[in-house]
């Protein structure tokens, strides 16, 4: 085997193990971008409430329950798995809900931050304008009549793994997956009852995939020797498969509010629920 024929063998194998795809994605990846989900269109799309006002709702704990860390087979790490601030999408997710005509979010995660500022603000009143007028700089805060709790419940990694590999004359491929599976679960609470109206839980995969390739031939007799691998992966990002799932078990607790006639929906009495396969 000469040099121009290895030199043929690594351009077969970077055609095969995607290098120019590779380039490209690096290329891609240069620039920050905002990527929505096919989940966040649907709650937008959703009609409006029919003839009701709209519905102020509070978010307390939503908290990753799992204590689930990073996984790496070689040591320990104290990095956790998943994101410490769910809650963040499922304000977004409640918020997006028919651009925003549904759901009243109010402050609670944050509601020591707003009362020591209030407070900021009706003291600075009264040294200026006195206690009477101080006390009417400020309206009354908003109460929820609903409390949504929850959170990220369950994070298994490695719930299904394989591969594929083949080797000729020295010239190899081969190709893995595996995949993950984080699990949200969400209950809707009645303020003055305590009672759960709504406890709903939704569950995505999240697939990693890579390929590779490599090469080792001897070009002559002598210790002149080939020697060339190349490889790609891709991993679905856990913040983005985490995000999805929220959006959806949104989208499941306002279906089943309406089947329950704990609201009401535009042009809708009833709706079918099925399974979506994520």
């Amino acid at each position: 085997m000469d040099i121009y024929t290895g030199l043929k063998v690594i351009g077969l194998l970077c055609l095969l193990t995607g290098c120019a795809s590779t380039g490209q994605m690096t290329k891609q990846g240069a620039e920050p971008f905002i990527e929505g989900t096919t989940t966040l269109e649907k709650l937008r799309e959703i009609p409006d409430l029919d003839n009701q006002p709209m519905i102020t709702i509070a978010v307390y704990q939503f908290t990753d329950q799992t204590g689930q860390r990073k996984p790496n087979p070689n040591f320990s790490q104290l990095s956790t798995a998943v994101t410490q601030g769910p809650d963040v999408w499922v304000i977004s997710a409640l918020k997006a809900v028919s651009d925003g005509d549904w759901f009243k979010v109010v402050e609670r995660k944050g509601l020591s931050n707003l009362v020591k500022e209030r407070q900021l603000i009706r003291s600075t009143r009264e040294l200026y304008d006195g206690e009477a007028l101080a006390n009417n700089v400020l309206k009354p805060l908003v109460f929820a009549g609903l409390i949504i709790e929850g959170g990220i419940v369950g994070y298994d990694s490695n719930v299904a793994s394989g591969g594929v590999g083949a080797r000729y004359f020295g010239i190899g491929m081969s190709e893995q997956y595996r995949t993950d599976q984080v699990t949200v679960s969400l209950r809707v609470v009645a303020v003055q009852t305590g009672e759960i109206l709504l406890s709903v839980s939704a569950t995505k995969t999240i697939a990693s995939y890579s390929q590779g390739g490599d090469v080792f031939r001897f070009l002559d007799m002598s210790t002149k020797a080939l020697e060339f691998e190349s490889g790609m992966a891709t991993n679905e990002p856990v913040n983005y498969a985490i995000r999805t799932t929220i959006e959806h078990a949104v989208l499941q607790m306002i279906y089943e509010g309406v089947n329950k006639k704990l609201w009401k929906m535009q042009g809708v009495n009833k709706i079918h629920l099925e399974k979506e396969k994520n």
